[in-house]
């Protein structure tokens, strides 16, 4: 069950908890004496007692929703000082004189210490009081940083992903150039793969993730794209784990594609017989997710500089959506270029 703050109540809760709280301090010598002794704790008898506590829950609120945020919170600090004093002070003679004139028996008999209780309560309600406001004012201060923290969190996110369309476009769109230049009968099915997958970007990711299976539809369809560019000039070996569409897992969307894209990119051109390897599994909730692909390492290099907006942005995205709950590892070696992608899905 999840802790609920007390600043996050709605206002009906919150007066009732107060309400019950005050009930249960202002009518406690009734449950706990007895008639025989005017329900006394101490030498205070139960009726005076009740008295006091409407006293001091009148001083709590004063401070409360008074002196603290009027004076304190806009740090000034010596009105505030004044201010309580007054309050303590004032509290003190009200309570002297109620009792000296309206229960004269109990100054008489135990005036020393009526006073010590008197004193005592008053000093101490206020420092109750404040505790209570510091506590409030800080929930409050961590709620709003956390609100502040999700705002930039989902302004930071929302960048990222209009990044990614416009890059990911220019690069479908080079595709479709190519196919075209060539008279392909295969570009008919490619607008109409780009199609689905711009209604995929613009329609099914915007502010949500999506589940697992949908990521890898888009993703095949991708794949398809590229394939119908290269037919057999590039070999893609493609081996991704059956999703099933009901499944429980869900992924941030695009959060894949900038790995592929760059595969394709880096891995085509110079390099002789291309090979693009896509490998995908689930298992115990975690993805596992490779792609590899053959590079030249003089020709990447100027690509580098001008690409880079693909996997800077996913590194990003997995910082601020995944922290400590992924794992991304890059490697070059012997004209191979490696990402492995280890995800916990929820």
């Amino acid at each position: 069950m999840k802790k609920i703050a007390l600043s996050r109540l709605p206002i009906n809760y919150k007066v009732a908890i107060h309400v019950l709280i005050w009930l249960l301090l202002t009518l406690l010598p009734f449950m706990i004496s007895n008639a025989a002794t005017h329900y006394s704790i101490g030498p205070i008898p139960g009726d005076l007692a009740v008295v006091m506590g409407l006293i001091h829950i009148a001083m709590f609120y004063t401070q409360a929703y008074v002196l603290y945020p009027r004076f304190f919170c806009r740090r000034r600090w010596w009105l505030y000082v004044v201010l309580g004093l007054a309050l303590i002070a004032a509290s003190i003679r009200l309570k002297i004189q109620i009792t000296e004139i309206w229960w004269p028996e109990v100054m008489v008999k135990s005036r020393h210490e009526i006073y010590k209780i008197i004193v005592g309560g008053s000093i101490e309600m206020f420092f109750i009081s404040l505790a209570y406001s510091r506590i409030l004012s800080n929930i409050r201060r961590e709620r709003k940083r956390k609100e502040m923290e999700a705002l930039q969190l989902a302004t930071e996110l929302k960048f990222l992903r209009n990044q990614i369309s416009p890059h990911f476009l220019f690069n479908v769109l080079t595709n479709m150039v190519s196919l075209a230049r060539k008279r392909s009968d295969q570009l008919e099915p490619a607008l109409i793969t780009l199609s689905e997958l711009m209604r995929y970007m613009l329609y099914d990711t915007q502010g949500r993730k999506v589940p697992l299976s949908t990521e890898i539809l888009y993703l095949n369809s991708y794949i398809g794209l590229q394939k119908l560019r290269f037919g057999n000039d590039v070999s893609v070996n493609c081996s991704i784990g059956e999703i099933a569409s009901d499944g429980p897992w869900v992924i941030e969307p695009m959060l894949l594609i900038p790995f592929v894209e760059n595969a394709f990119k880096h891995g085509v051109g110079a390099v002789e017989q291309p090979q693009i390897i896509v490998r995908l599994e689930v298992k115990d909730g975690w993805m596992h997710f490779e792609v590899h692909n053959t590079y030249d390492e003089t020709m990447s290099a100027g690509k580098e500089e001008n690409s880079g907006l693909g996997l800077n942005n996913v590194r990003t995205r997995l910082e601020l959506l995944y922290p400590k709950e992924h794992t991304l590892a890059v490697r070059r070696e012997k004209h191979w270029f490696q990402i492995v992608l280890t995800l916990k899905l929820i």
